[in-house]
């Protein structure tokens, strides 16, 4: 049967020969680059086009060039690792669709994992990234995890530390199992058959996140309108009322999100995390309200702002709150530090954070004795084995829980006198 003709344009070096099923893809370094020793490999690129090109334009092209140049280009390059070693394997995970197609923040926290583990120094010097594969096995992973979980830091006196991060290097030995199942797949045979990140029983952080109360949130947006931050204590009763978080409510609520002409007894809420979006009803049926003091603040900002992020800073020229390091990840230090400064004025309990405020919200929620569907609804959590994370259980809750109960018992005769 006569193969279809491709005529998809090739990076430099870079050549299509056809295979059994569709055609395969080869970077090629040339012979007199060989003979002069550069030391980019020739490498097979598998049968996927846009990934094939993508790893030799941005990382096999330019780690040419800059040999090619003597080092001219070399702001912008991206060394290509050794074939069979764990920062080979963690680089062809990255250029696969099962993770571009992640969410910034699930690729930061990627990202994150993978330095921490390929960048730890082992006994010899060498970084474990370098290391082959068939060299890295379950007592290796476990060595390095108990080497991970402990840092050393010194303290506002100058004292040295010791703390335990395990949520941190929990999920750096999961990223690692990932990138090890997707590698595998892509390249069978490659890698050894045995994922030694895989069933490490690993146990979870018993830290939760510090969940504030109704009289915390007053008392912490009292004080930064005090201080003159009216936009954090708009943005802390908005994490209560409507389980937003931080990236949500400083880096996209818009505006246009809130009252557009087309809904103005609306406002759209979007869930960076969980990538979806709803509609949360102002008024109730008979036009009350629903957030008096929430819309009150927001009607204020909307009359003086036409377009552009709702909560800004409070000075200045009212800038964004969070900055871009990189277009999709947004950073909120200088936020998080203000947050901090109001917490600690209003003497509220110095582990409170503005994810604290969410929390709060979403405890309410049990608290107000709202079924698992209705808190689904207003978390847009989509499903409830999530749920006890962040509704904390309350002694308001186990006291209702009991009362009902007891009620039940009553109606089916069951109480004794």
């Amino acid at each position: 049967m006569k193969r279809d003709r491709t005529v998809l344009p090739l990076p430099d070096y870079t050549l299509r020969k056809p295979l059994a099923k569709g055609w395969g893809y080869y970077f090629n370094v040339p012979t007199w680059a060989r003979k002069a020793g550069c030391p980019v490999e020739n490498e097979a690129l598998g049968g996927d086009y846009d990934e094939a090109v993508r790893r030799v334009e941005t990382v096999l092209l330019p780690a040419f060039r800059s040999w090619h140049t003597g080092g001219a280009t070399d702001a912008n390059v991206v060394r290509p690792a050794k074939i069979g070693t764990l920062d080979w394997m963690i680089a062809e995970y990255k250029s696969d669709r099962k993770y571009t197609r992640l969410g910034s923040k699930h690729r930061r926290n990627h990202e994150l994992g993978f330095k921490l583990v390929c960048g730890y120094i082992m006994k010899d010097g060498r970084k474990l990234g370098t290391i082959a594969l068939s060299a890295i096995n379950t007592a290796v992973v476990d060595a390095v995890y108990e080497k991970l979980l402990v840092v050393s830091e010194r303290d506002a006196a100058g004292n040295l530390v010791e703390r335990e991060r395990r949520t941190t290097i929990n999920h750096a030995m999961k990223s690692c199992r990932r990138a090890w199942t997707v590698t595998a797949r892509r390249h069978p045979g490659k890698l050894p058959v045995v994922n030694p990140f895989a069933a490490m029983g690993l146990i979870s952080s018993d830290r939760e996140t510090p969940t504030a109360t109704y009289d915390e949130l007053i008392a912490f947006r009292t004080q930064a309108i005090e201080m003159g931050l009216h936009s954090i204590a708009t943005g802390a009763l908005i994490g209560w009322e409507w389980l937003q978080r931080e990236r949500d409510i400083f880096a996209t609520f818009s505006v246009d999100h809130y009252r557009p002409k087309d809904r103005p007894n609306m406002v759209r809420v979007v869930d960076e995390k969980t990538e979806t979006e709803s509609w949360i009803p102002l008024f109730d049926e008979v036009g009350a309200p629903l957030y008096p003091e929430l819309m009150k603040e927001l009607d204020a900002i909307k009359r003086e702002r036409i377009g552009g992020l709702m909560l800004r800073r409070d000075w200045g020229e009212r800038g964004p709150w969070p900055t871009w390091p990189k277009p999709d990840m947004p950073d909120f230090t200088h936020m998080t530090r203000k947050t901090k400064e109001i917490v600690r004025a209003a003497g509220l309990r110095d582990e409170l954070s503005f994810t604290s405020f969410r929390h709060g919200g979403l405890t309410e929620t049990g608290d107000a004795e709202l079924t698992d569907r209705e808190i689904l609804a207003q978390s847009r959590h989509t499903t409830v084995k999530v749920l006890p994370k962040y509704v904390k259980r309350t002694t308001r809750q186990i006291a209702t829980g009991t009362k009902k109960r007891r009620a039940s018992r009553t109606k089916s005769g069951q109480m004794s006198e």
